[in-house]
C-alpha cells in the first residue's frame, strides 16, 4: 500500500524534531535546526540547516524535502523563501498548552501517526489534571498562599514569560507575576521597561531562561532595588534551560513542568518547615 504521508521532513525548530522522535517517526527527518538539543542523538544523526530566524535555503533544497515544519511569525521570511522555491511548508504558531497539544495531534496526523500522538496527549492531560488536583488539595490542607513566580526570558531589555510558561507555573502551584503580559505573543509586548515593576510585585520565586544564553543569577541579585525582593532575600532564584521550557512542544510538558514543580514544591516545604518552627517555639 502506498504511503502518501511526507517522507522527507525538515524541522526548522526543535519541538517538531523531538516529537517525531517520540512518535517513532524520526526516519522521516532529513534536516534540523542548529539549536536542537532534544533528543541529544538528533544532532549526531541529522544535518543542521538553520538557526531560528535564518536558514541555509540551498542546503534545505538539496535535501529535497516534501515538507518543511517551522514555528512562529519569526520564521515567516524563511517560509516565504522556501514556498517560492515550490516546497510545502507548515508553520505552527502555538502559544498555549492547549495549542501545543493541538500541534502534536496535527503533527501526528501529517505523518500517519495520529493514534500515537493522541495517546501521548491523553497521557499528558492526565498528568496535568493530577497536578491541578494535587495543588488544590495542598492549598486546602496547608492554607499557604500561592507563591508569586517571576519568569525572565531575557535580560536586556527585561522580557517576561510567554503564555505556555505562565500556564505551567499556575499548574505547578505558583502564581504568575505578570499575568497581563503572558498572553502577548510578541516578545516586544512582554518587555518590562521599569525593573522596579518586578520589585513592586514581590515575587517569591524567580526563574530565568535567557533564550539560549546561560542565565546568571548574580545579575538578578545585583540589580538596584532588587535586594528587597523575597526571592532574592531567600535565595529562590533558579535557572531552567531554554530547551526545557522555551520549547513550545513536548519538553515544556515533561522536563520543563517537572522542574518548575520541583522548585515550587521545595518552596512550599520551606514554608511548612518555617511555620512548624514558629509553632514549636510558640508552644
Amino acid at each position: 500500500m502506498t504511503d502518501y504521508t511526507p517522507q522527507r521532513i525538515v524541522c526548522l525548530t526543535e519541538e517538531t524534531t523531538e516529537m517525531l522522535y517520540l512518535l517513532g517517526e524520526q526516519q522521516r527527518i532529513v534536516g534540523i535546526s542548529g539549536y536542537t538539543v532534544r533528543p541529544a542523538n538528533a544532532r549526531k544523526e541529522k544535518p543542521r540547516v538553520c538557526a531560528f530566524t535564518t536558514a541555509k535555503i540551498d542546503k534545505i533544497l538539496a535535501l529535497k524535502p516534501d515538507l518543511v515544519l517551522g514555528f512562529s511569525d519569526l520564521q515567516a521570511d524563511i517560509a516565504s523563501a522556501l514556498i517560492r522555491q515550490g516546497l510545502n511548508v507548515h508553520i505552527f504558531n502555538q502559544r498555549s498548552i492547549d495549542e501545543i497539544l493541538t500541534m502534536i495531534v496535527t503533527l501526528g496526523s501529517l505523518v500517519g501517526a495520529q493514534e500515537k500522538a493522541l495517546l501521548w496527549v491523553e497521557k499528558t492531560n492526565r498528568k496535568l489534571a493530577k497536578l491541578k488536583t494535587d495543588v488544590a488539595t495542598r492549598q486546602a490542607k496547608e492554607n499557604i498562599s500561592l507563591p508569586v513566580v517571576y519568569f525572565e526570558e531575557w535580560y536586556d531589555p527585561i522580557i517576561t514569560g510567554i503564555q505556555w510558561v505562565s500556564e505551567v507555573i499556575n499548574i505547578a502551584g505558583g502564581q504568575e507575576c505578570f499575568p497581563e503580559l503572558s498572553t502577548q505573543s510578541l516578545a516586544k509586548n512582554r518587555i518590562i521597561a521599569d525593573p522596579m515593576a518586578v520589585v513592586e510585585r514581590k515575587p517569591d520565586i524567580i526563574i530565568g531562561s535567557w533564550c539560549g544564553r546561560k542565565f546568571r543569577p548574580e545579575t538578578v541579585y545585583e540589580r538596584p532595588g532588587w535586594q528587597q525582593v523575597p526571592a532574592v532575600v531567600n535565595g529562590h532564584v533558579f535557572e531552567i534551560k531554554s530547551a526545557n521550557i522555551l520549547q513550545p512542544g513536548p519538553a515544556v510538558l515533561t522536563d520543563g513542568l517537572d522542574q518548575v514543580k520541583s522548585i515550587i514544591d521545595n518552596w512550599y516545604r520551606q514554608q511548612i518547615e518555617k511555620r512548624l518552627g514558629v509553632e514549636t517555639i510558640d508552644g
